[in-house]
């Protein structure tokens, strides 16, 4: 299995605006609505018949969200437009995701576990350091982690913890590409971990045991349509468990006007996607795995 995902430049944008009915647009408002877009996201093709395909797609999605947001009241989510408005939802799976492919700048399994690094440290210091996701993709040697074609969580937490410990974002930046390991240079690690725990499987109790004391690296399916375009609420759409994404478990509470148990999530795709990056999930389902499969795969760093 590897996991893997795409992180995005944590710069806040605004929202795209989807309140018009297609309908009422026509083709030319469309059309100015996807320019609109395109500098909004700095899009930028290669030639017309691209920006064309494009355009289709873009409009189809469209679609999609506005039919979604007349029928909001079923569900306790909200979609809107976002950066991923040109892609076909296969186009996002392999792009975004990956838990067990090899797609390209497929780094989320990095993200997921120096997030919960991140997040113990914290707690243990009394404040917040920011890690280096560049130093276990380009110096993590184990044959299951391709850097960013994907990768595993509890790998990369056995890479902090034999490395000694792992350096600062400042000293090795992010680069969103693996690259030679920098072992020329003299780095200072700032964190430091002795390996990880794996919480039990199919467990939403035991993975909430968890969360109580620390951040919990989790695997889930994120590749669907309903999650590609997820703006704000509990998410309570369709998903099924076959894991794709990695991602890390920070809290968890209950919607005070739905009355809905959630999981908060955060995700590595920037403060544009989501609620400023971060995805409430639905918690106590019913179901053991639990939704999207958050509590099949998950494990958190030990000190």
């Amino acid at each position: 299995f590897s996991i893997c995902g795409s992180q995005v430049s944590y710069c806040r944008e605004l929202h795209d605006s989807n309140n018009n009915n297609i309908e009422e647009d026509g083709i030319k408002a469309l059309s100015k609505r996807h320019e609109e877009w395109m500098v909004r996201h700095g899009k930028v093709y290669k030639s017309a018949q691209e920006k064309e395909i494009r355009f289709n797609i873009f409009k189809e999605n469209v679609k999609f969200i506005e039919s979604f947001n007349k029928h909001e009241k079923k569900y306790s989510f909200k979609i809107s437009m976002n950066k991923f408005g040109d892609m076909a939802n296969h186009e996002f799976r392999a792009l975004r995701n990956g838990y067990k492919s090899t797609a390209a700048s497929s780094s989320c399994w990095v993200f997921s576990a120096v997030a919960a690094t991140e997040g113990i440290t914290k707690i243990k210091k009394g404040k917040l350091i920011s890690l280096s996701e560049q130093q276990i993709l380009d110096c993590d040697t184990n044959p299951d982690d391709q850097g960013c074609r994907g990768g595993l969580m509890e790998n990369a937490f056995n890479f902090i913890a034999k490395n000694g410990g792992i350096t600062s974002e400042y000293a090795y930046p992010y680069k969103a590409e693996q690259s030679t390991c920098a072992t020329t240079k003299r780095l200072y690690n700032v964190a430091k971990i002795k390996g990880y725990q794996a919480v039990p499987q199919n467990s939403e109790a035991e993975l909430l045991k968890a969360v109580a004391h620390q951040p919990v690296s989790v695997a889930i399916e994120g590749g669907g349509q309903y999650f590609q375009f997820y703006s704000s609420g509990v998410f309570t759409g369709d998903c099924g468990t076959t894991l794709d994404h990695g991602v890390t478990v920070v809290g968890y509470g209950t919607d005070e006007e739905e009355g809905t148990k959630y999981w908060l999530v955060k995700n590595s795709w920037g403060t544009n996607w989501g609620e400023e990056g971060y995805v409430r999930i639905q918690r106590d389902v019913g179901q053991k795995q639990g939704l999207c499969g958050i509590a099949m795969d998950a494990s958190y760093p030990v000190v």
